[in-house]
């Protein structure tokens, strides 16, 4: 769910919580109103709700109108006990209650047991003191806290009394104690509720994701990036959780490649090492030769000559691709494109490779059945270091007493297709697709008659691949391998690639 949707429904929350607990208190109100119309027979309307000593009045109106009646009829009835139970049980029901008094004497007490009558009747109003029957009502407050309806009567005996009717203002106050209770109950139960649905829902929908990014940001701070965030939604918490998920593989893979590279690294210095000590021994040995008179011939000198410059050659050719490397790193490799002609250029190339070849005692043949004027789009020092580089690889890993390297160069339709050929002891299927990966061998062995960087092929495949072609391999164990590679021609309206 996104932010601003939970923003509106907590406004929503907001504005609808009052309206309910406005709900609550009519309801309420409602439930309060029906028990008094029960409990007293009283109507409560807006005009009467804030004067509770007219809801007391009206509850025992009709009651004392008949005690009135009575009175008139016949007031012998007030001494019969079994109409003055029947009455209070009435006025029970209205949470009210009867006395009646003859002279000074208490005669009928129609109070229940609920009810603290000692105070009450010391303060009772005298005969004739409230004056007119038709209206006679009063409030005794401090402790008694009642409200009286007086009937006073003359008996047939000439004997004096008064009927009272008692209301209760502890009972009214009682009811409305009660109202109160349950209004504050209702209002706190909806306050509380409301702020645990608020609160359990903001913490699943904000606090959990954030408690997730804290832990990943932990882990990755420790470099532990073997962990995925899970998260659901598409708000914009669980957004920012999915890229700081993005940036966690990106981070990944960046330390993964830094290891790779910094192992690679250790590789390629300890085959530097390697590679660079076997020519320079060589040399040395040679020198020393020389040096102590051992090549006491021309013959014997010659060779001597032939072999350290071979060697001078290895190591030259080892030291530029190294240098190569750390442009293909940077992506700062020097190209100068040009349009070369095809037939003549790999015509020069074939004549200083045989040169090279017939100096190691390595036979080389050379085959070009493309046209005349071919024009191709290249970078002739490039374009040689690719094919000094796959003849070396060749050389390397040559098994043969007679060792054979033979270079085709033929038309491919939009492409020259190179092809160099070598008798060596040929690749596996399985191996064929990393060759061209650095410092991948095919031959795990640092055997000192291979040696080599690991990263000929892969400067070979960087080069082709940045003039626009494709270089590939095919083998057979214990046969040889042929190395394949397109470079494109060039094309009237096409321009050289930068």
């Amino acid at each position: 769910m996104k932010l601003r949707t939970r923003l509106v429904i907590a406004f929503l929350i907001i504005m609808l919580v009052p309206c309910l607990m406005f709900g609550i208190i009519i309801l309420s109100f409602t439930r309060y109103r029906g028990a008094v119309e029960n409990n007293y027979g009283v109507s409560i309307t807006i005009d009467n709700i804030a004067d509770s000593m007219q809801i007391i009045s009206s509850s025992t109106q009709e009651v004392f109108d008949r005690l009135l009646e009575q009175a008139e009829e016949d007031v012998e009835a007030f001494l019969d006990e079994s109409y003055l139970d029947e009455v209070n049980e009435e006025l029970v029901e209205r949470y009210s209650y009867l006395i009646v008094r003859v002279g000074e004497e208490l005669y009928y007490n129609g109070a229940t047991e609920d009810d603290d009558t000692s105070m009450l009747l010391e303060n009772l109003p005298s005969f004739r003191e409230a004056g007119d029957v038709s209206d006679v009502s009063t409030y005794i407050g401090e402790d008694t806290r009642a409200f009286v309806r007086q009937l006073d009567v003359e008996f047939e005996d000439g004997s004096e009394g008064s009927v009272f009717i008692i209301s209760s203002a502890a009972r009214i106050i009682k009811q409305t104690r009660q109202l109160i209770q349950d209004l504050l109950i209702a209002v706190a139960v909806i306050l509380v509720f409301t702020a645990l649905i608020m609160i359990i829902w903001i913490y699943t929908g904000v606090n959990v994701p954030l408690k997730k990014l804290s832990e990943a940001t932990h882990r990755i701070k420790e470099k532990d990036f073997d962990f995925e965030i899970e998260v659901k939604g598409n708000d914009e918490i669980s957004m920012l959780c999915r890229d700081f998920d993005d940036m966690r593989r990106q981070l990944k893979m960046q330390e993964e490649e830094k290891e790779s590279f910094d192992r690679q690294s250790k590789e390629l210095i300890s085959n530097i090492s390697h590679d660079l000590k076997t020519p320079i021994t060589a040399v040395k040995g040679y020198v020393e030769g020389i040096m102590d008179g051992v090549a006491d011939t021309p013959e014997k000198m010659d060779r001597y000559i032939r072999t350290i410059y071979i060697k001078a050659n290895d190591m030259d050719r080892l030291i530029n691709e190294l240098t190569f490397y750390s442009k293909i790193d940077t992506n700062r490799i020097p190209y100068n494109f040009n349009k070369i002609d095809a037939v003549e250029y790999f015509d020069d190339c074939a004549e200083e490779v045989g040169l090279e070849m017939h100096e190691r005692e390595i036979r080389f043949s050379y085959i070009n059945n493309v046209e005349p004027g071919t024009l191709v789009i290249a970078d002739a020092e490039q374009l040689k270091r690719v094919i000094n580089n796959i003849i070396g690889n060749s050389i390397k890993y040559m098994d043969k007493r007679q060792k054979e390297v033979q270079l085709r160069v033929f038309d491919a339709g939009d492409f020259v297709q190179a092809e160099i050929e070598d008798n060596g002891k040929g690749i596996e299927n399985k191996d064929l697709v990393n060759i061209f990966d650095r410092f991948y061998r095919t031959d795990l062995s640092r055997n000192s008659s291979q040696g080599g960087s690991g990263i000929g092929l892969s400067i070979v495949r960087k080069i082709i691949e940045d003039h626009g072609g494709r270089i590939w391999a095919t083998s057979k164990v214990g046969e040889g391998t042929t190395m394949h590679f397109l470079i494109r021609k060039y094309a009237v309206g096409s321009s050289a690639q930068q």
